[in-house]
């Protein structure tokens, strides 16, 4: 068996251009330009990179991009005073914060100032609540993606067995929470979980999230499984003084078992960016009233 590679890259591409459809219909129909502010502090190179991508995503949706770059020292009331100002302003409906923020500034706190209706990353406590219990909530990007992956092989996911290594507010617990929203059966393993491979093995739809390059075996899989590989871990290459990309599954093996899973890159990651934007359109239509998006 060869498992089916899920194209992250391309479900993204496909979920963008849903947005910008939406965002060209809130324009004409109710002249509502969603607008996303991003925040980044210090000089960060991949933080740099990958808001750089979210500007580009943005603008090309037809949305408004704010971008507020921060020198490195700033204060956390600075920091603060500035979320305060985009809270208040209704261009803004959309409000990141890029992680990690320097060791002065009490990231939680800061996460914490952010109006629920503009926390499009989803990690203001009354989001994660929410969400936890139920009700509609702006969501977390990442755990967004995955969802939206596995429904690309699995129309449905009620009934399946799914098991979530990881258990991170990011990532682990809130896609725990959206998978009991699609009625699967939800188990959330980690580090100090017993005979952690069996317990991979019973998982119809298997997610690894836990920032350990290729620990995820290929004969943890069960055979016909879907995985989602959520890691990105930088390892040394066979070329001195260069390094890869790999996931927290070995792909290889996993590929032989599984029915589908996600290559890194180009699976999960792509499905961030895009669920950002998703995030921003739901929450420009809730800010003025509006049905929610067809997104």
């Amino acid at each position: 068996m060869t498992a089916t590679v899920i194209d992250g890259k391309a479900i993204a591409a496909e979920t963008r251009a849903q947005v910008a459809v939406e965002v060209a219909r809130l324009s004409r129909d109710h002249r509502v330009v969603p607008g996303l502010a991003v925040v980044l502090v210090g000089n960060n190179p991949a933080s740099e990179v990958y808001v750089g991508s979210k500007k580009k995503m943005t603008v090309e949706a037809g949305m408004k991009s704010f971008d507020h770059h921060l020198p490195e020292q700033v204060s956390e009331a600075e920091l603060l005073a500035l979320i305060a100002r985009l809270n208040a302003d209704p261009a803004v409906n959309g409000i990141l914060v890029q992680l990690p923020l320097p060791q002065q500034i009490d990231a939680q706190k800061v996460l914490n100032a952010i109006d629920p209706g503009k926390d499009v990353d989803g990690f203001h406590p009354l989001n994660a609540g929410r969400l936890a219990t139920g009700l509609p909530a702006l969501v977390p990007c990442t755990p967004l993606g995955c969802i939206i992956l596995a429904k690309s092989v699995r129309q449905s996911l009620a009934g399946l067995d799914a098991v979530v290594v990881g258990r991170s507010n990011i990532v682990g617990k809130p896609l725990a929470a959206l998978l009991i929203g699609e009625s699967a059966t939800v188990t959330v393993a980690h580090s100090k979980t017993r005979d952690l491979p069996e317990v991979c093995r019973r998982a119809d739809l298997l997610f690894a999230a836990v920032g350990r390059p290729e620990m995820v075996k290929g004969d943890w899989v069960k055979p016909g499984a879907t995985v989602i590989d959520v890691g990105i871990n930088r390892v040394p290459s066979a070329t001195p003084g260069k390094t890869r990309i790999v996931g927290d599954v070995d792909y290889a093996g996993a590929a032989e078992r599984a029915g589908a899973i996600t290559p890194v890159p180009g699976g999960v990651g792509p499905m961030t960016i895009a669920c950002l934007l998703v995030n921003t359109v739901r929450a420009a239509c809730a800010a003025h009233g509006l049905p929610a998006p067809a997104v």
